[in-house]
């Protein structure tokens, strides 16, 4: 019996010890991997949620000129005239004059804002109506949409013909 144990040298621990090294790296590099892609996907859905704001604000701003009258375009209540600046993507919206829309979603940080400019009215014609041509009003909606957090914001802008 005493020859037997006279022969070994503990080679099996230090094997089995550098396969748990390995696994725990590999086990350690994937958590980072999958930790990484969470917060990609957390990214995703905010700015998925800044984005719909921002339509939505888009549509309720389309929707308020579709009125038979319109109020006066003079930089008050979110209404900027032709020569009036309004907000752009990288622009601090706190100092203009917007309009909030009541957004029904308690997931996103604030409610989405929209601006409407009034642009150079076009002259429009349709080939199919010989010699009649008339004044087209043209619109520039903006909206500004927030995520989940405040970081995530979406600045979008669509043109309307009245």
């Amino acid at each position: 019996m005493s020859q037997t144990f006279k022969y070994q040298s503990g080679a099996v621990l230090v094997v089995s010890l550098v396969m748990l090294l390995l696994l725990s790296i590999i086990s350690v590099a994937g958590m980072q991997t999958t930790t990484l892609e969470e917060k990609m996907t957390g990214n995703q859905r905010d700015r998925n949620l800044a984005f719909q704001a921002a339509e939505s604000a888009i549509r309720a701003g389309e929707n308020f000129l579709t009125q038979a009258t319109l109020p006066t375009f003079n930089g008050n209540n979110g209404l900027y005239a032709q020569n009036g600046a309004p907000p752009g993507a990288d622009a601090n919206w706190a100092s203009y004059s917007t309009v909030a829309y009541a957004y029904d979603n308690e997931q996103v940080a604030s409610a989405p804002l929209y601006v409407i400019q009034r642009m150079r009215d076009i002259e429009s014609g349709s080939s199919l109506d010989a010699g009649s041509y008339g004044q087209s009003e043209m619109y520039r909606v903006t909206a500004r949409g927030v995520g989940g957090t405040d970081t995530a914001v979406v600045v979008i802008q669509t043109t309307y013909r009245r």
